[in-house]
């Protein structure tokens, strides 16, 4: 897998099907409000706003909801949100990283921290983790919108360092954290659907478990996402089976 997290394969091939549709439109539209905020209310002229309004629409989140999340970010009271990371340990010594979205600090590290302890898990300081990730930029297509020759060849003339595909499942695009915008710009040309385009930590050093090993594992990263304030979890966990 080019060194990405199996968890994050696992996740894709579940669809999260057991997530709430409304937690999912709930966290794509605090995005595409911050994004808003902190930028042009014009997806043109605001990456960050574009790619949030593509994650969308591939989530299937109807517009209306869309033009409500860009509004909101003009409402005098809108709550001012900071993007927090938060790393650590789980089950099996596995590391993790948590990115949140919040507007209440004091509540988002207390539910974190509590999450981490009922599952065996620690909360570390920054670094004590991430050492084990690397960040780079990462847009991922839809497996039936383009071929894989068609794809890969367009992806490295747009300045992508690798494309891989997983088999009826999607294309994943990867490139350097500070040419993602510029990559997706070229794939535009092209492509006019994306399923997501984010700057993610990818594992270095993997930690393998077993297949008995797994639903504990899974259970805590779930219950990571399924906090309201947390938008993304990234672990170096790979099952061994």
């Amino acid at each position: 897998m080019a060194g990405h997290s199996h968890w994050a394969g696992i996740k894709h091939k579940k669809g999260r099907a057991d997530k709430i549709r409304s937690k999912i439109f709930s966290k794509i539209s605090r995005e595409i409000t911050v994004a808003a905020k902190l930028g042009d209310k014009n997806p043109e002229m605001n990456p960050r706003l574009r790619a949030a309004i593509q994650s969308a629409r591939a989530a299937n989140m109807p517009k209306d909801n869309i033009d409500r999340a860009i509004d909101k970010s003009e409402a005098g009271d809108q709550s001012n949100f900071d993007n927090i990371r938060y790393e650590g340990f789980g089950p099996k010594n596995i590391a993790v990283i948590v990115e949140t979205l919040t507007d209440n600090k004091n509540r988002t590290a207390s539910s974190i921290r509590t999450l981490f302890q009922k599952n065996g898990g620690r909360l570390g300081s920054q670094g004590s983790s991430s050492h084990n990730f690397k960040q780079i930029g990462i847009i991922k297509i839809d497996y039936n919108l383009i071929s894989e020759e068609n794809v890969l060849d367009l992806a490295l003339n747009a300045g992508a360092e690798d494309c891989i595909s997983y088999n009826e499942n999607l294309h994943e695009i990867h490139c350097d954290k500070d040419e993602i915008y510029k990559v997706k710009k070229l794939l535009e040309i092209e492509i006019d659907s994306f399923i997501s385009t984010a700057i993610e930590w990818t594992p270095i050093n993997f930690i393998y478990v077993n297949k008995a090993e797994k639903d504990d594992i899974i259970n805590f990263l779930e219950n990571l996402e399924d906090d309201d304030d947390v938008q993304n979890v990234y672990s170096n966990v790979k099952f061994n089976y």
